[in-house]
């Protein structure tokens, strides 16, 4: 049951390479797929499923293939049926047991009979036991739609199962069960995710690198640690190739130096020594020649340095760090910079809840799928009226990012969007800053409409933190759903720099641990409260 790729390319209408002539088997056991945004994970998925077709090459797949992709619908027309891919059978299923015996019903049922007991048995597996059929998608959370995406999947049995960032905007508990559904999966597993705990169960990981694939044995952990290694290997090859490639050249000055200075010394002594001018001329000639041969043959060992240092140039990663100062961001501690009293919302939390941030703490606002952390923010940000109780914010200004990152306009260059948050600013200036969040020369002037998900978050980053006046409170809602793994690592960078209060909400444990955290709370039945082992108010 595995993928084969043969000297698989794959470039864009527009001739953007994506892929190029990947050979490699992916077989049995579980696969993570690694690249950066833009990288060609999902390309890769689409064309195992036969959605694209190579420009050059072919993938060839033994078995049935399931695929999740990362956008499931969620209209209210459709129903949980409809997601599982079995409202056709079971209307075939309820025909027939009316009494049409059309052929074309049974066609459709096949072997399939018992498709709804299967069907409520991996809901019951995946914790939605309690989900009818018939139930409309819209009442849904996000995350129970994914849930009920990798259901409808694996009950196709797929010999070959593919993932594409499978844990966005699933609660612990849902992750919790899809990593146990992934590690008892059989066939071949193929995961395209940032979840580095899920990526850590794998039994391998491939990473696509600049249009080639490789594969690396073990889980993430084992594979950052490869990466370091051979980083580190890079890193001593390019200064070794430095080195070089400055020796060639100083010994190719020397050599030339020396040539010169015998070719004067010897014209020089030359009307003393009373030779014809006829061997001078040819005494010069030989000179010239020899000083080129040298100077050719130290120009040849400078020109092997140099592809030398080209070579080692190739292999060091080039994946920027995000270095940034925000003292201006910077918030007293024990200053109130919000105080909620009594805020209720008739559904999910119509009793009321109480919050107090002070100074630059950062907490971490938790709780399963439904349970209204998202509402939360927006009663709290000002974005949506409370039903009762009381909202108080400090002076400075509050900055909430939400999961669609849409506090952009997409037809807006990242240049005129900074220039729209930070005006006072100078040109020059607010360019400085938008390379340090890695929009250099032309990156900066690109519409905020084409960036990927990872640039788009350091764009609003760059407009949030730098925007006059600075966030005092930042409120950040699921900020890493679609984020590669160097995103990620790019905005806890950012986050490091920020001194004032955080409010994050996130089911990304390894992210939240990144962070710093002072305080952790859980939203569950309405009620606000400390989560086990975190304390229970603002630091003094």
């Amino acid at each position: 049951m595995p993928i084969t790729l043969n000297s698989l390319s794959f470039a864009w209408p527009d001739g953007t390479p994506v892929l190029d002539g990947v050979t490699a088997t992916i077989g049995p056991g579980r696969t993570g797929l690694v690249a950066p945004n833009g990288g060609g994970k999902t390309t890769l998925l689409r064309l195992v499923t036969g959605e694209l077709s190579p420009t050059a090459g072919s993938v060839t797949v033994d078995g049935v293939v399931g695929y999740l992709p990362q956008a499931l619908p969620t209209t209210a027309a459709g129903t949980v049926a409809d997601v599982l891919g079995v409202a056709p059978v079971l209307a075939a299923i309820r025909a027939v047991e009316s009494g049409d015996v059309d052929p074309a019903r049974l066609d459709t049922v096949g072997t399939d009979w018992d498709v709804e007991e299967r069907a409520s048995a991996q809901l019951d597996r995946l914790g939605l036991g309690g989900i009818g059929l018939d139930r409309e998608l819209a009442t849904l959370s996000g995350g129970q739609v994914v849930v009920l995406g990798l259901a409808g999947q694996l009950l196709r049995r797929p010999d070959v199962l593919l993932l594409d960032e499978p844990t966005n905007n699933l609660d612990a508990r849902e992750r919790a069960r899809l990593h146990d559904v992934v590690a008892g999966a059989g066939g071949t597993v193929l995961v395209v995710s940032h979840d580095r705990d899920l990526l850590d169960r794998m039994d391998q990981i491939a990473e696509l690198d600049r249009g080639r694939l490789r594969l690396v044995a073990g889980g993430y952990t084992e594979w950052t640690s490869v990466v370091a290694t051979e980083q580190a290997a890079a890193e001593r090859d390019v200064r070794g190739a430095e080195q070089a490639l400055r020796r060639e050249k100083r010994e190719k000055q020397e050599a030339r130096e020396r040539a010169e200075r015998r070719a004067g010394s010897a014209a020089r002594k030359a009307p003393d020594a009373g030779i014809p001018k006829i061997l001078l001329g040819a005494r010069k000639r030989r000179a010239e020649e020899s000083a080129g041969r040298a100077d050719g043959t130290h120009g040849s060992r400078v020109d092997d340095a140099r592809a030398r240092l080209d070579r080692a140039e190739a292999a060091l990663r080039t994946d920027d760090e995000i270095a940034l100062e925000l003292p201006d961001t910077r918030v007293p501690a024990g200053r109130t910079v919000l105080e909620a009293r009594g805020v209720g919302v008739r559904d999910p939390f119509p009793a009321g809840v109480d919050l107090v941030l002070r100074g630059p703490e950062r907490v971490a606002l938790t709780g399963a799928n439904g349970s209204g952390k998202t509402t939360l923010l927006q009663v709290l940000t000002g974005a949506l009226v409370p039903d009762r109780g009381t909202v108080t914010r400090a002076e400075g200004r509050v900055a909430h990012l939400s999961q669609r990152l849409d506090l952009l306009d997409p037809g807006t260059t990242v240049a005129d969007a900074l220039a729209a948050a930070a005006p006072d600013r100078p040109a020059s200036e607010r360019l400085t800053l938008l390379a340090r969040f890695l929009f250099r020369g032309s990156r900066a002037h690109l519409p905020v409409g084409a960036l990927s998900g990872g640039e788009r978050l350091r764009a609003v980053l760059a407009c949030v933190l730098f925007a006059d006046p600075a966030p005092q409170l930042l409120v950040l809602d699921e900020p890493t759903n679609n984020l590669d793994l160097a995103s990620v690592r790019h905005l806890v960078q950012a986050l490091a720099a920020y001194r004032g209060a955080l409010l994050v909400v996130s089911h990304d444990e390894r992210f939240l641990a990144d962070l710093g955290l002072d305080r952790r709370l859980v939203l569950t039945g309405g009620a606000l409260s400390p989560a086990p082992g975190s304390s229970a108010g603002p630091r003094t």
